[in-house]
C-alpha cells in the first residue's frame, strides 16, 4: 500500500488529526489492505460534499446530529444511528450539532492511511 505500513492497535489520543474538509477532523485509528477505522469530529455548519468512492462505508453517530444525503435518501442521524453507503454510492453530509462518529471503511482508503 505505497509503503505505508498498516496499524493494527493504536490509541486515538497517539494519532495524527487531519482536518478535511473544513471543520470535519479526522483520526485513522487502524487499518489494513482490507479495511479502516477512522474516528470523526465535526463541527457544527460544516458540509461534507457530494461524493462517491471505492469503499464501502459503515459508520456509526455517538453524539450530535448530522444530515446525511445518499442516493435517493435523505436522513437525519442522532446518537445511535448507524448507517451504510455502498460501494460507489454518492453520499454527502451536513453537520447540525457538534457531532462524533467512528466509521469503517472496505476496502481501507488509502488517502486516509497516515504517513
Amino acid at each position: 500500500m505505497s509503503g505505508k505500513k498498516p496499524i493494527a492497535v493504536a490509541q486515538r489520543e497517539d494519532r495524527p488529526v487531519v482536518e478535511n474538509p473544513p471543520g470535519i477532523l479526522r483520526t485513522t485509528l487502524a487499518w489494513n489492505e482490507q479495511s479502516m477505522l477512522c474516528h470523526f469530529r465535526m463541527a457544527k455548519g460544516a458540509r461534507i460534499p457530494l461524493h462517491d468512492h471505492p469503499a464501502v462505508q459503515n459508520g456509526y453517530l455517538l453524539s450530535g446530529r448530522v444530515r446525511f444525503h445518499g442516493g435517493a435518501e435523505t436522513f437525519i442521524a442522532v446518537p445511535g444511528t448507524g448507517y451504510c453507503f455502498a460501494s460507489g454510492e454518492p453520499h454527502g453530509a451536513e453537520v447540525l450539532e457538534d457531532s462524533e462518529a467512528v466509521e469503517c471503511f472496505t476496502p481501507a482508503r488509502i488517502e486516509y492511511a497516515p504517513d
